[in-house]
């Protein structure tokens, strides 16, 4: 325990350290939220990679999708690193670069007014991301609270207090300057860990033919293709964690922060790679908690009927397979890909409500000093808000994401893909791909349809509809 608070300790004075080194360097609001747009491919990279992944992956998706799919959660993992990451890198990055260079646009919500000409869409877009950037930090945050409790023995709020304190503490103070420089030190931090956590998975479950064997005599199709629950729900899965960081805004908001198109080209590799090593072991690691767990060497993570509590599966397997002397790392893991997810997160949902709303329709004539500030007072607000809601645990984490994610992409994928790369397609097109989409989506959920298949239908609205509509739409000009 003594050596865990003070290797925590220690990570808490780097995070203090990076906050007061980018707040020096912090001078302007294009330095707080995008760097100066001058970050460089590795950094880039890594910041990509450890906000794509977080407590959320660890904890919630690769123990409920572990625990229910088997080892066909893997192919969640590849389709992520290939088309959540390479695609976008490939397709997305090198042309959104260009065209926030075009309209001088740096956020989506702003992208989308000068590409539709439309401030109402960037109203609307705004009010979006504020919405249902909450749940998704506050599900981050109840992931790593529960890794908290099963590590230091603290109670729950106490865990949520500290994760915001020193989330709000380096954001507030040096915004993404502090972002790209941390994120880069959590990625190695997290290549790190995964590996060791690999190895003593394999090595406490007797190497990879035990764990298969193990797994197959609880049911064979967790060791086949398609796993238990069947091909509607993984697919489902993969296409919602898959194409919603195709439009999704903080995944965004690094490609308007690179340098140049050649970082595009160089950064993509990396984080590529870096996303097949963190995916990949997290659900091979979710895959084997039905060997490793049961309710009775195990009760935190059954509730009194013996189901599992999906959201303690992970932080229980973690304590079970990783020796204690190496324990640390893993807590290190778990930190470093939340801090990064929370810390895009909270950048992009406060630059909505300052630049977006507050600059685009309260009072355009504002300083850049005080934009700059008004940007520090809501990463606060943002992050306070989300430490409530985290607090109230109003449902489990996959289902918390699920839907955050499913109605940011059936929103923002219409419209955003067909902007940057059509000039064919009209405002009303948009509009409606970014409404529509978002209703299917929520009125399935709401109607008991799980997030991933809602959300999944929802983006496939969204990407229907802007066509569609801007081809029957008569007399408005594209652009």
């Amino acid at each position: 325990m003594l050596v865990r608070i003070i290797v925590l300790a220690l990570y808490a004075l780097m995070i203090i350290w990076v906050g007061i080194r980018g707040f020096r360097r912090t001078k302007t609001f294009d330095d707080f939220y995008l760097g100066g747009g001058n970050v460089g491919p590795w950094m880039t990279a890594f910041s990509y990679g450890t906000a794509y992944f977080s407590a959320v992956l660890f904890i919630g998706f690769a123990g409920n999708i572990g625990w229910n799919f088997g080892f066909s959660g893997l192919w969640v993992a590849l389709v992520n690193a290939f088309l959540g990451v390479l695609a976008v890198w490939w397709f997305v990055g090198r042309r959104l670069k260009d065209a926030a260079v075009e309209y001088g646009a740096y956020t989506m919500p702003e992208f989308l007014m000068k590409r539709y000409r439309s401030p109402e869409l960037k109203l609307l877009a705004s009010l979006v991301i504020f919405i249902f950037m909450i749940p998704y930090t506050a599900a981050v945050f109840m992931g790593l609270s529960y890794l908290f409790t099963s590590n230091f023995d603290i109670e729950y709020w106490h865990a949520l207090a500290f994760m915001g304190f020193f989330t709000a503490l380096y954001m507030v103070l040096g915004g993404y300057k502090s972002m790209a420089l941390i994120d880069m030190i959590f990625g190695i931090i997290m290549a790190v860990s995964v590996l060791i956590l690999f190895g003593s998975t394999l090595n406490e479950g007797g190497g990879l033919g035990q764990i298969s064997h193990d797994l197959r005599q609880f049911d064979p199709r967790l060791t086949q293709a398609i796993g238990p629950p069947g091909w509607w729900p993984l697919l489902s899965l993969v296409l919602l964690t898959s194409m919603a960081p195709f439009a999704m805004p903080q995944l965004m908001q690094k490609f308007y922060a690179i340098r140049d198109r050649a970082t595009v080209k160089r950064g993509m590799v990396a984080s590529t790679l870096f996303a097949i090593l963190i995916g990949g072991v997290a659900y091979f690691i979710g895959a084997t908690s039905r060997v490793f767990l049961d309710p009775g060497s195990n009760p935190a993570a059954f509730d009194p009927a013996g189901q599992p509590i999906y959201d303690v599966l992970m932080p229980e397997l973690l304590t079970s397979v990783v020796p204690v002397s190496l324990s640390v790392i893993i807590l290190l893991l778990i930190l470093s890909a939340s801090m990064s997810t929370l810390a895009a997160l909270v950048l992009v949902s406060s630059s909505t409500l300052v630049k977006d709303f507050y600059q685009g329709f309260i009072r355009r004539e504002v300083s850049d000093a005080r934009l700059t500030l008004l940007m520090r007072i809501m990463s606060a607000l943002f992050i306070v808000l989300s430490v409530v809601m985290a607090y109230l645990n109003l449902d489990h984490i996959v289902a918390i994401l699920g839907i955050s994610w499913g109605a940011l992409g059936s929103f923002f994928l219409g419209p955003f893909l067909w902007g940057l790369f059509s000039r064919r397609v009209k405002r009303a097109g948009a509009v409606a791909a970014g409404t529509g989409g978002l209703a299917v989506c929520l009125i399935l959920y709401f109607s008991g349809i799980p997030s991933p298949q809602a959300g999944t239908i929802g983006m496939f609205v969204s990407l229907a509809l802007n066509p569609l509509v801007s081809h029957l739409v008569k007399g408005e000009t594209t652009v």
